[in-house]
């Protein structure tokens, strides 16, 4: 335990609350802002992930354009072929046909021979000295395999344009003597397919041909028809359509690649990934700037609460040390709740701490005075005990009695701080000190707190009434009992009194005393001074009745004789 006190002792070393509220404010947003870089990164994974896959379907979408467009071509390529002024052998029927409905188009018509020798080409006038054809091989593939072929990009002689032929065998029974009809497409046509307006920013498309030559390309890496596509991009697109990675010039790029279906074509798109991921990266810098300015703020308002909390303890710190030099502080008012109820707790205590030392100062002057009035007495009754005393084994049981009884009083005063009390509660008190029990006393009269004089002088007066009693009147039988009683007389009175009687019952025959002794002088000259009042004694045969009646206020009063 203690390993662990010194270990939390050096953990959290003493700073000021600035200092604290900040690590608070770090510990609460850095974790947070630690949690958010997290998962950008994650999204930064998974857009990475599918930007690949979008590559390789935006490859795949523009293939499928152009599947479309080469099915158009072949599509025309079949009416012309079997055209009835082709069969007829009808040239200029078949060039003013084919040519109308062509006009308009980037597409144009061949009539070739088996040697590339033409006999017919929409594209110049009818009648106009034709040369062999630019293309020949892919003439000499489609015979071989009787099947319609599609030609890479080449630059045409008669068109002085970058173009592509589509070329299909026609039977030689024909009388124009044809062997093949071609479709020649100008390769700029083709351009509007590789236009994809879904491409990220900063991306280019591409058509490409069997021998690895740009048939058009868009976007803003525009590469030239009939230029060579980069080998080291060609060796990545393997398969029909996917994606790949590479680098240049030191960022990374992405490549999606798709195979046209049934042609030697393919497409392709690439460009860098940064400029894909625009929209993250600016999402990126937002979180950078967005957190800066929280956590700025949330220092700012940590700052701001430290001041608060320094100006609030300081406050209290010096109501503290004024408390600590005596002072009276009244609450001062803080912007912390908190403070302002240890404010108010501290006023309290300051006050509670004047009256206390008020209280103790008197309390003290009072100790005094009585000490003074109590060896006074003890004193004066040890004279009067020694002048009757036969002894001094008598002096010394007469006076350890009476202080015994003197000091139940004053214990009794100490535990009430000195504010009196109840009349019954002395009777029973002195009596107990007397016989060890007052259970033989018979109590009658009101509840009355008598005051410190009156416990004193009281106490002193019964405590001779019993011991006298013990001696020679109802205590000294078993049978005999005593009976206290008071009442108040003339209460509505300017001067109210107090009757208080002494009355012996069931004990032995009473006779008057030939000789008066210190007990005597307390019973009857004492309790008469003390309390200003008269005192009867009556020597009944019965038992002895005292009665004494005196002022109330020597009793209740606010008496510090």
């Amino acid at each position: 335990m203690t390993a662990v006190k010194h270990w939390m002792r050096d953990l959290f070393p003493t700073a000021s609350i600035g200092t604290y509220l900040t690590i608070m404010v770090a510990l609460a947003a850095l974790p947070l802002l630690g949690f958010s870089a997290f998962l950008l990164l994650e999204l930064q994974r998974s857009q990475f992930q599918a930007l690949k896959v979008n590559a390789g379907r935006d490859a795949q979408t523009i293939s499928r354009s152009i599947e479309r467009k080469v099915a158009d071509m072949e599509t025309t390529l079949g009416l012309v072929a079997n055209s009835p002024e082709l069969r007829d052998g009808d040239l200029e029927a078949f060039y003013d046909r084919v040519g109308g409905s062509l006009k308009g188009s980037s597409m144009y018509i061949l009539l070739v021979r088996r040697d590339g020798a033409q006999l017919l080409n929409t594209r110049i006038p009818w009648g106009t000295e034709l040369r062999r054809m630019s293309n020949p091989g892919s003439l000499q593939s489609a015979l071989r395999s009787g099947k319609v072929e599609l030609s890479g990009i080449f630059f045409g002689v008669t068109s002085q344009r970058w173009v592509v032929n589509l070329t299909m065998p026609i039977a030689a029974s024909n009388r124009a003597g044809a062997d093949a009809v071609v479709l020649t497409q100008d390769a700029a046509s083709l351009a509007s397919h590789t236009s994809r307006e879904n491409l990220p920013p900063g991306w280019s498309a591409a058509l490409i041909d069997d021998d690895g030559k740009v048939i058009v390309s868009s976007g803003i890496d525009n590469r030239p028809s009939g230029e060579q596509f980069p080998e080291s991009w060609l060796e990545l697109m393997y398969g029909s359509n996917s994606s790949a990675v590479f680098y240049q010039d030191g960022e990374q790029y992405l490549l999606g690649y798709a195979r046209i279906a049934d042609w030697p074509w393919r497409v392709a798109v690439w460009g860098p990934v940064a400029s894909a991921q625009e929209t993250f990266v600016s999402a990126w810098k937002s979180l950078l700037v967005g957190s800066l300015v929280i956590l700025t703020i949330s220092l700012g308002v940590a700052l701001i609460a430290a001041h608060q909390l320094r100006a609030s303890i300081r406050t209290i710190a010096s109501m503290a040390d004024r408390i600590g030099q005596g002072d009276i502080v009244s609450p001062e008012r803080t912007k912390i709740l908190e403070a302002n109820q240890v404010a108010v707790a501290l006023s309290n205590a300051s006050f509670d701490r004047a009256e206390a030392e008020e209280r103790i100062h008197f309390i003290l002057q009072e100790l005094v005075h009585r000490t003074k009035n109590i060896l006074s007495l003890v004193q004066a009754m040890m004279r009067q005990l020694a002048r009757g005393a036969d002894s001094v084994d008598d002096f010394q049981r007469a006076v350890s009695g009476r202080l015994a009884g003197l000091a139940q009083s004053i214990e009794a005063l100490a535990r009430q701080e000195w504010g009196g009390i109840p009349l019954a509660t002395l009777v029973d008190l002195q009596l107990a000190t007397v016989i060890g029990a007052a259970d033989r006393v018979d109590r009658r009269g009101p509840d009355l707190l008598v005051n410190a004089s009156a416990v004193q002088n009281l106490g002193l007066v019964f405590h001779e009434l019993a011991t006298n009693s013990v001696k020679y009147g109802a205590l000294s039988v078993l049978e005999g009992r005593i009976r206290v009683e008071w009442a108040v007389e003339n209460e509505t009175s300017e001067e109210p009194k107090l009757r208080l009687t002494w009355t012996e019952q069931h004990g032995p025959p009473v006779v008057a005393p030939t000789r008066r002794g210190f007990g005597s002088t307390v019973i009857e000259r004492h309790a008469a001074s003390s309390f200003s009042g008269e005192v009867t004694m009556d020597f009944q045969p019965s038992g002895l009745r005292w009665v004494l009646l005196a002022p109330l206020k020597a009793f209740v009063g606010d008496n510090n004789a």
